[in-house]
């Protein structure tokens, strides 16, 4: 094995503590962060490229004849769980208000593309993750309009489609580009080259969470108060869903990847909205999207005892 690969593989050893080093360097280092920005997208398709790289052909399509099951719990997750949660929070009186606004656009979103990378380190089988992450994205455009009509102050659906489209195409580049080296280069890795892989995937979301945490660091200094109310928004919407997701998923035929799929329940691409919603909507949410990144990474670390269970 050669120094490259064996420090991959000792990067995967070590990727829950990658991942926390991420977020320390996105809060302590803004101006890092900031300039990482304008290279979100670029970031988000090599994570992508290297997630379907580790995967592979095989295990999705292999998996393709359940596309129907996996189109079906999409569907709850981006229209059935908003609409509900759209419910609770016009019936408590909060409709209209900013959490309101981010808790309905976390939960509309599609799973976030790092899903099957979080779900490698967690433990689990990042197959079903990459499935839901693809379909999820294909649906968005459709499944986004019926949230907006419901909501009538997000904005106009037309930009959310179009940037919807452009993430799936993205997604469908890195992925087919990945799939084509794998083909050629990697077509039965040895356990060592998929540690490798894992190794890099960790690197590689470290690095993408600086670029989102830009707002979180400024107004932990300036506003803690602030900070800390919208950290707690941010824990208990994403860790909340994943701990209801897992539990129910565990008495349905979902049950053998429930983990892949309660973490895709939890971490949302609600960033997709801050290119394509107005300025008014997104603005208020930057911080709740900082602040969302905490539990997004670090899902592996406090997630790790309910994901490690047999039954």
């Amino acid at each position: 094995m050669n120094a490259a690969k064996a420090g991959l593989v000792q990067a995967a050893r070590h990727g829950r503590l990658l991942l926390v080093l991420g977020l320390v360097a996105g809060i302590t280092l803004p101006s890092v962060a900031v300039a990482m920005r304008p290279w979100l997208q670029e970031l988000v398709a090599g994570l992508m490229f290297i997630s379907a790289l580790r995967i592979g052909p095989r295990q999705v399509m292999g998996s393709l004849r359940a596309l129907r099951h996996v189109a079906g719990l999409a569907l709850i997750y981006q229209i059935g769980v908003p609409v509900m949660v759209w419910a609770v929070l016009t019936g408590a009186g909060l409709a209209g208000t900013t959490v309101a606004t981010a808790l309905l656009l976390m939960t509309a979103a599609s799973p976030i593309s790092g899903s099957p990378n979080l779900t490698v380190i967690a433990g689990g089988d990042p197959a079903p993750a990459l499935r839901l992450l693809i379909v999820g994205t294909a649906l968005l455009p459709l499944t986004v309009i019926p949230i907006f009509q419901l909501s009538g102050d997000l904005g106009d659906t037309s930009a959310v489609f179009a940037a919807s489209v452009r993430l799936f195409v993205v997604i469908m580049g890195a992925a087919g580009a990945a799939f084509a080296v794998r083909h050629v280069f990697f077509r039965n890795p040895e356990p060592s080259t998929i540690a490798a892989f894992d190794g890099l995937s960790a690197i590689a979301m470290a690095v993408v969470v600086v670029g989102l945490m830009a707002s979180a660091g400024p107004t932990l200094s300036t506003e803690p108060l602030m900070f800390l109310m919208w950290l707690a928004v941010a824990m208990g919407a994403n860790l909340g869903m994943q701990v209801l997701a897992y539990f129910i998923l565990g008495r349905t035929a979902f049950r053998s990847d429930k983990t892949a799929f309660a973490i895709c329940s939890g971490n949302r691409n609600i960033a997709l909205f801050l290119v394509a919603l107005p300025t008014s909507v997104t603005d208020p949410l930057l911080l709740f999207v900082g602040c969302y990144q905490i539990p997004m990474y670090l899902t592996p670390i406090l997630m790790k005892r309910i994901y490690s269970r047999t039954t």
